[in-house]
């Protein structure tokens, strides 16, 4: 039994948002996904008719799906669970939408929904991002105090971006961002920089945050290990957005090529991973 790096590509990332008005359609964004040798995708799993479209051509190609949802409420997650169900996913990953500013708001919902994942046979996770329940670096930190358990999605990029951190990162927020890693079971993969949530891994001057990045998910990669199955999986889920996450150029597009940086920062993860994969 092995351990297993699965790299995803989100299907978000794959819309184009160009000035031209052209977008692939859902198979052809599939097939480019098939063809570059990805393990899965990732999509928003609350559309019944979209996930019905979209599983057989992931199943076909032997690939997982990572599942999206964005619930307010306990019962909003039950018929996302059917679809899960009925379609199948590597794993589900909530984004709570909404917004307390008191942790006592937060126990009964988290509480909540785990109780209705207990009732589905594959992992229900929660995704640290912005304007969500998970904004905060120090409000998720309480949150893990109340509930140590609590297993999330780490999608770093919000909580560099939102406190702003200089660099080099100092000695305290990098305890901070570990914390958050350790109670990590997947990835989405972004860049950040203090001042944007994504930029443009392909520029010599942003080294300095892509190597960041890497040590994170680096440390992350660890962590999962010492934790995880032995047979067990890791999904880490390429998602460079589209604008307005991609910085655009003067032309209203992206000042570089999106697709082209989800495969160079899928062969950087890969590496790292590759690094610390003998066994354990």
């Amino acid at each position: 039994m092995v351990q297993k790096l699965l790299v995803l590509q989100s299907l978000w990332a794959m819309e184009r948002r160009h000035t031209d008005g052209f977008e692939r359609s859902l198979e052809e964004n599939v097939e480019m996904i098939v063809n570059e040798q990805f393990d899965g995708v990732s999509e928003e799993w609350t559309d019944r008719q979209l996930v019905r479209r979209l599983s057989p051509l992931v199943k076909a190609a032997g690939l997982v799906a990572e599942g999206q949802c964005f619930p307010k409420t306990i019962d909003d997650l039950k018929p996302v669970l059917e679809n899960a169900v009925e379609c199948g996913v590597h794993h589900l990953n909530i984004q709570p939408d909404i917004r307390p500013r008191r942790l006592q708001e937060c126990i009964p919902l988290l509480e909540g929904w785990r109780r209705l994942a207990e009732q589905v046979d594959f992992p229900v996770y929660f995704e640290t991002h912005r304007n969500r329940m998970t904004a905060d670096l120090y409000f998720v930190l309480d949150l893990l105090d109340c509930l140590p358990d609590l297993r999330l999605v780490g999608d770093l990029s919000h909580f560099l971006v939102g406190r702003e951190f200089p660099f080099p990162v100092p000695a305290e927020e990098t305890g901070y961002i570990h914390r958050i890693i350790e109670n990590c079971w997947a990835f989405h993969g972004r860049v950040a920089s203090r001042e944007q949530v994504q930029i443009e891994i392909s520029y010599p001057h942003h080294r300095m945050w892509l190597d960041l990045f890497l040590e994170w998910w680096e440390f992350g990669f660890r962590s999962w290990r010492s934790k995880a199955p032995a047979d067990g999986t890791l999904a880490f889920v390429c998602e460079l957005g589209p604008k307005p996450y991609a910085i655009t150029a003067a032309d209203g597009n992206d000042s570089t090529d999106r697709w082209a940086e989800a495969l160079l920062m899928r062969k950087l993860v890969q590496e790292r991973w590759e690094a610390i994969a003998d066994p354990v």
